[in-house]
């Protein structure tokens, strides 16, 4: 049977560095010919990075791109690649608009360009927003064999052009992608492209990007399936990586032009003598998925790690409270940047407890990174004595919380840190942060942990490091202790929210599965809970409009997955 050497190329690509992200392509592609390979794979919009949003309107930068891509080819060809197929994703725009493409390069030009054909627009996707749909297919024979070409949501759509390269014949698919993660993705990911495979007939080679984006984070995993579903290879997750493997490929009759499934397949060809036969490598190995809390940690201290880097801080500073998502973010933060990087500090009030700034002091002593004590207590008295606040309740004890916020944002243009948020998904929820206190930051890395999640995260990441002979990273006092603001007297969260088990369940059902009233008492919740907290939700979500960016890790992210009013008097009839 024809022989293929395949290469697919995870990479960390930047939104908008055209230079950079070819300079990645042109290292990870000698890489790929190094190992005699003859096809190499780039994920979807490998060269702009994804999602360029509204970048995607911009005639200026679309130009950028095509111009880059055309250079691109030029540059491979010099570098000793112009022998390989090169796939690069990219931003095109034609008469119709900007597109969402893939060129294939090959011998210093580009012998192909292919559109998206299903722009997403669910989620946190808005592609229908950004770029128009491509409506043809090119089939391109390379050493013999048919090639087709799908882009990330056309493998991922019933029918369409999988259908169409399936009624067309050909012998392997490539698929170029940029799937963001979210927990347990890979449960849906291999059956969808394992089912594309039997679909098309033929293999299918699927390439993820790496890497942090904003508040996305991609997990890599990609993956190789032979035509009748079974696992052939796949790459390890947020990592960058280059996996190449061997394909046996029979040979079909050869793909036939015309319309399938609605699509205009046409057919080219490159290059129609099979390759000498060849001694393959061995057999690669096949990276299995990270169990659960591992995929979550890595997706986390890779979105914290790339929105940091990419955005040009080299460190990070936040409060060291003694609760539990401080520590948390303390020790993502360390796993991300390492700990010089992490900047911790104490700021007690006249109510913060000893051992409070106890747990504080000892989590940075166990992360050793660099921390101080600011005490706010005499800014606090300054607010409170002017304006007369004493004995006000919730406006004194927010004085408090913004006193810390402002101290750590003049920290950041004093030092040049970038300011964390350490709120988890729970407290965001339901509205139990400060606005313009506990809630200023420039990015917030449990934003989409809910609170019970953050405890059996740290629990793990204690255990791991009692593994590797370590000292675990989070106070044990921290993890076990009730959770407190500390903004009065004996204060602890239970005195204004339902038990966290409780209440993260009620929000997994009315948050992340949208459930009514009726829905949320058929799941066993009482009719006063249910009130109070989606009441709370609710109120809330003016403060949320206003809550840093954060790495998503559930099917239902505060911002670009969940969309709602401000202004919203619509309330369910119970």
């Amino acid at each position: 049977m024809p022989q293929l050497r395949i290469a697919l190329a995870q990479i960390n690509p930047t939104v908008g560095d055209l230079t950079g992200n070819a300079e990645l392509i042109v290292t990870r592609a000698r890489e790929a010919v190094a190992s005699g390979a003859h096809v190499v794979v780039f994920p979807e919009m490998s060269l702009t990075g994804y999602p360029v949003e509204d970048l995607a309107l911009r005639k200026t930068f679309a130009d950028a791109s095509h111009a880059e891509v055309d250079a691109l080819a030029t540059r491979l060809a010099e570098a000793g690649c112009g022998e390989l197929l090169t796939y690069v994703g990219y931003l095109d725009q034609d008469d119709a608009g900007p597109r969402n493409a893939v060129a294939a390069l090959l011998g210093g030009r580009v012998v192909a360009s292919q559109y998206k054909h299903h722009l997403p627009n669910y989620g946190v996707f808005d592609e229908r927003r950004n770029f128009k749909p491509g409506d043809a297919l090119e089939v391109l024979r390379f050493h013999g064999l048919d090639i087709g070409m799908v882009i990330c949501e056309d493998l991922w759509q019933d029918g369409g052009p999988v259908a169409a390269l399936g009624e067309a014949t050909v012998d392997l698919v490539v698929s170029p992608n940029a799937s963001p993660y979210e927990r347990s993705k890979d449960d849906v990911r291999l059956p969808l492209v394992a089912g594309r495979a039997v679909e098309a007939g033929a293999p299918v080679v699927y390439t993820n990007l790496v890497g942090g984006q904003d508040d996305l984070v991609f997990d890599g995993d990609s993956i190789v399936v032979a035509a009748d579903g079974h696992l052939l290879a796949r790459a390890p997750q947020f990592v960058e990586h280059l996996l190449v493997l061997d394909l046996d490929l029979p040979r079909g009759a050869g793909t036939r032009e015309g319309r399938f499934a609605g699509i205009e397949v046409s057919h080219r060809v490159l290059s129609a003598e099979p390759l000498p036969h060849y001694e393959p490598l061995p057999e690669p190995t096949i990276s299995e998925p990270l169990p659960d809390e591992a995929e979550v940690w890595s997706a986390l201290v890779v979105g914290l790690r790339d929105y940091a880097r990419k955005n040009g801080f080299r460190s990070v500073i936040f409060g060291f409270s003694g609760g539990i998502d401080s520590a948390v973010t303390a020790a993502l933060a360390v796993d991300a940047l390492g700990p010089e990087a992490v900047h911790g500090v104490s700021m007690p009030s006249a109510y913060s407890s000893e051992h409070s700034r106890a747990d504080a002091a000892d989590l940075a002593r166990r992360l050793s990174c660099p921390f101080r004590v600011e005490p706010v207590d005499r800014m606090v008295a300054q607010y409170v004595d002017q304006l007369g606040l004493a004995g006000t309740g919730l406006a004194e004890e927010n004085i408090q919380a913004r006193a810390r916020g402002m101290l750590l944002m003049a920290l950041s243009n004093l030092e040049g840190h970038l300011v964390l948020a350490t709120g988890n998904k729970t407290e965001i929820a339901v509205g139990y942060s400060t606005i313009y206190g506990d809630a200023v930051g420039g990015f917030a890395p449990i934003k989409d942990v809910f609170k019970t999640h953050v405890w059996a995260l740290a629990k793990w990441r204690n255990a791991e490091a009692e593994k590797r002979g370590e000292t675990p990273p989070i106070p044990e006092n921290s993890i076990t202790k009730p959770p407190s603001a500390e903004l009065r007297p004996g204060q602890l969260d239970s005195d204004s929210l339902p038990d966290y088990p409780l209440l993260d369940d009620v929000l997994d059902d009315y948050v992340e599965g949208d459930r009514g009233y009726k829905a949320l008492q058929e799941a066993g919740f009482d009719a006063e809970t249910i009130d109070r907290v989606v009441r709370m939700v609710d109120k809330a979500e003016f403060k949320r409009r206003q809550y840093p960016p954060g790495t998503k890790i559930t099917f239902k992210a505060f911002g670009r997955d969940r969309r709602l009013p401000i202004t919203n008097a619509w309330r369910e009839a119970h």
